[in-house]
């Protein structure tokens, strides 16, 4: 695309205050990326474009783990809205996008998506996604540093003090996995990639378990792996696996504090749900994520999931961006 970069550029001071003003956690409006040729710029009435976006293509590699979490082929909108009037800005810029995949035959097999990832607070522009036929999916969610979970986030012993700090729900041990503990790290997360599987936004795909042993087995080799399992009476019940700042650079750029650190995976088996290993687990991965250091903390959830969304509010964490899709992509309105 020659997208007209200097012509976007100029939209990036009013987005940026308007962000600011919003939600101090979201980062500066960044450059636009290179896209697939679009013309998508909208002209503002006097000053700098109304809107600017860049359409970025792109199949994720079957192996990859990264196929796990989507569609298999992606159509990205990179949206900078400027107003005044961001619904009618945005209402504009997506219908120019829809127009453009009507012509990308690719757009219109079966497993494919039309993805925007829009400020969770930027609700001016809710109503032109849900026109336009999307669906909020998921939520990248943000827990900053000193954040303190709810208190009841941790069903504790009798004593009245939190999990945490009791030395977790009674009969309940969190410990550091290590390589020994691979077989059951990708057992929990299979399970855990299964339920999230039910609310539309993950498909488990006949590569996903060796992609997830190869991940984890990288994981579990660190010196200090960040992985934690809850275990009750030596059955390992539940899971979390994040990532320092030195791996999670990919998200950083979502966030205007750093360092970041990112929760991969987690998860408490069916049946032992709700009995307080999910809070204890999340206790101890904030300990030593506040420990390393971080700023901020990001996570994706389900945005449908029933079970994600009050669990990571009680835990401190609150929607940063949301991942409104269209799939298949050209289902696009």
């Amino acid at each position: 695309m020659t997208t007209d970069a200097a012509a976007a550029d100029q939209a990036r001071a009013p987005i940026a205050a308007r962000w600011r003003a919003i939600d101090t956690l979201l980062p500066e409006p960044a450059a636009l990326p290179p896209g697939c040729g679009a013309e998508l710029i909208l002209a503002g009435a006097d000053g700098p474009p109304a809107a600017a976006g860049s359409c970025v293509h792109w199949v994720v590699p079957p192996e990859s783990l990264d196929a796990t979490w989507g569609a298999a082929r992606r159509f990205q909108l990179a949206a900078r809205v400027a107003g005044p009037d961001v619904g009618a800005a945005l209402d504009e810029l997506l219908s120019r996008w829809r127009d453009h995949l009507a012509t990308v035959p690719e757009a219109g097999e079966t497993d494919t998506a039309a993805m925007v990832t829009w400020p969770s607070r930027d609700v001016g522009g809710v109503q032109a996604l849900l026109r336009h036929g999307f669906v909020p999916l998921a939520v990248v969610a943000a827990r900053a540093a000193g954040r303190a979970a709810a208190p009841d986030a941790y069903p504790g012993p009798a004593t009245g003090l939190p999990a945490a700090a009791a030395g977790g729900a009674p009969g309940l041990r969190i410990r550091r996995a290590g390589p020994a503990d691979l077989d059951v790290v990708v057992a929990l997360g299979l399970e855990t990639i299964r339920f999230d599987a039910l609310f539309g936004g993950v498909a488990e795909r006949p590569q996903t378990p060796q992609a997830l042993r190869r991940e984890a087995a990288g994981a579990l080799a660190q010196a200090r792996p960040w992985v934690w399992l809850a275990e009750r009476d030596g059955t390992v019940t539940g899971m979390a696996w994040a990532e320092p700042p030195a791996m999670a650079g990919w998200i950083a750029p979502l966030t205007s504090r750093a360092p970041v650190a990112y929760i991969l995976l987690a998860g408490v088996a069916a049946d032992q749900r709700g009995q307080g290993a999910g809070a204890a687990l999340a206790a101890r991965a904030h300990q030593e994520i506040a420990a390393a250091g971080v700023a901020v903390t990001l996570l994706h959830y389900a945005l449908p999931n029933p079970l994600s969304v009050p669990f990571w509010s009680a835990q401190g964490y609150r929607p940063l961006w949301t991942v409104w899709e269209a799939r298949p992509a050209r289902t696009l309105r």
